[in-house]
């Protein structure tokens, strides 16, 4: 009998759909049957792809505390919405009965404690990536619950073993979102991937078109939403990004990849890199630096997809 699997995604952010949906795709592989959950930017990535997917309530804590925000915001709004998101996920699951659930998203964690669902958690997060206090203690307390609930904690990074790492932690390679169709991209310069907190990713764009580059910028004027991003990533000669998401899709495509951070996981994940001395990636911290890093980009990076490695371990697990 062929196993059903929930794969249900973060709502914060695109990449936490094009991850899960990586996964989700390589369990299909391995016949597996996958419902999908999530919500948020990352929805249109699940369309895009062929997939419909329940919608519990959406959550924003970066939105909440870092963007702009305060703790009174997070008290008043995400802290509700979050228990209205973990309620509406055990509701989803009491419903569809999975044999599994695999997520990067606390609160469908919860959801798979409370209802009893056997829980694969897939995330690179670690409490060491924050430098807010409050944000450490929250991430160390749900790292430290999802390990105690979970079969297993699938970890996908591209930098070697190191102290920031949670225990108990099982390591998967970068995990990166494939195109189902042949698409052909013509080669260009400079892949520009704002995340959803960057800023001033039009001036840096500016100025590299100012030094000559041929440049593509996600979510620009002339950029129609894609399925995959991993084709676009394989026609550039370098790519400048913020989130992890794109960092491992660099590091599957094989693209040399300049890191600007901006939130504090950003900047946690780009500090780990840079101190891991990760072949294929550059973190720099202004346009001035970005300009120079991608007229001498590093070199390029070379890890296999670890989506078929994830997926191999949870069917193995079940």
């Amino acid at each position: 009998m062929e196993p059903e699997v929930a794969v249900a995604h973060y709502p914060e952010g695109a990449g936490h759909a094009t991850r899960m949906l990586a996964v989700a795709k390589a369990l299909e592989d391995r016949g597996a049957t996958v419902r999908l959950a999530g919500g948020g930017p990352g929805k249109r990535f699940v369309e895009l792809n062929g997939y419909e997917e329940y919608v519990p309530a959406v959550v924003d804590y970066i939105g909440d505390y870092q963007d702009g925000g305060n703790l009174l915001r997070v008290i008043t709004h995400s802290v509700p919405m979050s228990g209205k998101r973990v309620y509406d996920y055990v509701q989803w699951l009491g419903r569809t009965e999975p044999d599994a659930l695999v997520t990067d998203d606390m609160f469908a964690a919860m959801a798979a404690t409370l209802t009893g669902t056997p829980l694969h958690v897939l995330t690179h997060n670690s409490p060491y990536f924050y430098d807010a206090v409050v944000e450490e203690v929250f991430t160390w307390l749900l790292t430290k619950q999802q390990l105690h609930a979970c079969e297993q904690f699938l970890y996908p990074t591209v930098w070697p073993p190191c102290d920031d790492d949670p225990g108990g932690i099982t390591r998967v390679p970068p995990v990166a979102l494939a195109c189902d169709e042949d698409r052909t991209v013509e080669p260009f310069d400079v892949l520009v991937v704002p995340s959803h907190y960057s800023d001033s990713f039009d001036e840096l764009v500016a100025a590299l078109r100012e030094d000559g580059h041929s440049v593509t910028q996600v979510g620009g004027d002339d950029w129609e939403p894609v399925p995959a991003m991993l084709p676009h990533l394989e026609a550039a000669d370098v790519v400048v990004c913020s989130g992890y998401s794109t960092v491992m899709e660099a590091a599957v495509a094989g693209t040399p990849c300049v890191i600007w951070p901006f939130t504090d996981e950003q900047h946690g994940v780009a500090s780990v890199i840079e101190r891991g001395g990760v072949t294929g990636f550059q973190v720099e911290h202004s346009i001035p630096h970005l300009r120079r890093a991608v007229r001498k980009p590093p070199e390029p990076p070379e890890f296999e997809n670890g989506a078929g490695v994830a997926a191999d371990a949870i069917v193995d697990a079940l």
